[in-house]
């Protein structure tokens, strides 16, 4: 039997890229193991990406501009791979990183890779559970795996995982190593609408998916850092509401992000504006404002604003509903001993009468001039709901993702902009419309606070 390591064909796939975005980046060379009855065969080809290869990637990889300058594009051995991979379980390090280049570079083409994914970090997770790291130096250096290409070349990088393989069948034997590769293969039983293929797609990074039901309503909105972990982890869960969740899902979408914080602000901005059924309910902007300090006969009263039609004037704020403002000034003003009558929230007689609210001793008297600090104890308890103004001289950004492809979240008069790769793409980012919302404003707040000594100021205003 030549193929011990379990009872499917397998290949062992290696890819080297240009970068770590699929959608951006491409596909340098490739390094293919085959494992079946037959035996194991290698296959490896440089590959012309079509664009520039970054300094950083040539000094890791030892592949450099030269190198592929001459090499078959990937659409000229496009057949020859996919021949190599169909049928078989695609097996690799951090698989879905190679798996999701090849979908992508075969998308382009019009062409389909669908195959049953192993990873085998995860298998070596399963396997040795007491160990703490498993990138595929870890395992080089603990089982002492050896290779004469170099390291972080394709070729050489499939054939170390037919070692580890060979490790791992020499210390669990033949019938361990073939559960734990069909338990990480067993899928959970899908929505019966739901386009299998769409499972298949699924990314394993950070980022937002969204389950659709009938009509294209949105059911419910989520975020993870693992999209196809969390997503496989909704069809597995018995919980009732989840079952529920599972029948009315007809199809799926995410977006992929640079990391949590980009995740944040989309998942909220999104449920902000699909308003899920399955999320926890929003409350609900009915009308946005704020309140604005006005002085009247040298009494400081408080003018309700909608929030469009506030400008640079001080506004303490936002509030969702003028209801809700009404309920903060009122817990203000019992708190803090004020006059409604000298606010201007209720009539006031012609004659200096007390208002109810002093008769039963809760107004300390400024409606009969007996409160000379009444502006400065309202001024002081409205400071605590002062709205903000932009305290940067333009647009600034947060950066997520590997230092030497970083994403930069961009941040303009509290609202988010959007996420650009290279500068270069602010002026476009800049001149899209923007809209205030609420909930990403407080979370842009509480990031600002959390991370504020890593913002980079852009210096740049539409």
């Amino acid at each position: 039997m030549n193929n011990p390591y379990f009872s499917l064909p397998l290949v062992l796939v290696d890819l080297e890229t240009t970068g770590a975005n699929p959608q951006r980046d491409r596909i340098t060379e490739v390094g293919i193991v085959q494992i079946d009855e037959q035996g194991s065969r290698s296959w490896s080809r440089l590959v012309n990406p079509e664009q520039v290869i970054p300094e950083f990637i040539q000094e890791l990889t030892g592949i450099s501009n030269e190198m592929v300058a001459d090499a078959p594009l990937f659409a000229e051995i496009a057949t020859e791979v996919l021949d190599l991979l169909q049928g078989r379980v695609f097996v690799a390090h951090n698989a879905r990183f190679d798996y999701g280049f090849l979908k992508q570079e075969f998308k382009r083409l019009d062409m389909r890779l669908q195959a049953q994914v192993l990873c085998t970090v995860k298998l070596s997770r399963k396997l040795y559970p007491n160990e703490h790291k498993h990138s595929l130096d870890a395992l080089i250096a603990r089982y002492g795996l050896t290779f004469s290409g170099g390291r972080h070349r394709a070729l050489t990088d499939a054939e170390l995982l037919q070692q580890f393989l060979d490790v791992a069948l020499k210390d669990h034997g033949v019938d361990v190593l073939h559960q734990a590769i069909a338990d990480l293969l067993r899928q959970p039983a899908l929505p019966p609408a739901l386009d299998p293929a769409q499972i298949d797609e699924l990314p394993e990074s950070s980022g937002v998916y969204i389950f659709y039901g009938s009509d294209d309503v949105a059911l419910y909105i989520g975020k993870n850092h693992n999209i196809r972990k969390r997503v496989l982890a909704h069809f597995s869960d018995g919980n009732p509401k989840e079952v529920q969740l599972a029948k009315r899902t007809q199809r799926l979408a995410w977006h992929e992000t640079a990391g949590e914080l980009g995740a944040l602000l989309l998942e909220t901005s999104l449920v902000s504006q699909l308003e899920p059924s399955y999320n926890p309910p929003q409350r609900r902007i009915k009308e946005l404002g704020a309140w604005r300090l006005v002085s009247k006969d040298d009494v400081l009263q408080p003018y309700w604003t909608p929030w469009a039609e506030v400008g640079s004037e001080p506004v303490f704020g936002p509030f969702r509903s003028r209801r809700e403002a009404a309920n903060v000034l009122n817990k203000m003003i019992d708190g803090h001993g004020l006059c409604r009558q000298v606010l201007g929230l209720e009539p006031k007689p012609k004659s200096l009468a007390p208002c109810s609210a002093f008769l039963e001793s809760r107004c300390r008297g400024a409606c009969v001039g007996r409160d000379i600090t009444h502006n400065a104890r309202f001024s002081a308890a409205m400071e605590r709901y002062r709205f903000s103004t932009w305290p940067y001289k333009g647009a600034v950004a947060l950066a997520e993702g590997p230092e030497w492809a970083p994403v930069l979240q961009v941040f303009d008069q509290w609202c988010y902009l959007g996420a650009i790769n290279h500068i270069d793409e602010l002026p476009s980012l800049m001149s899209k419309p923007r809209q205030f919302e609420l909930d990403v404003f407080k979370l842009i707040q509480k990031e600002f606070k959390k991370q504020g000594h890593k913002l980079l100021r852009l210096g740049i205003r539409e």
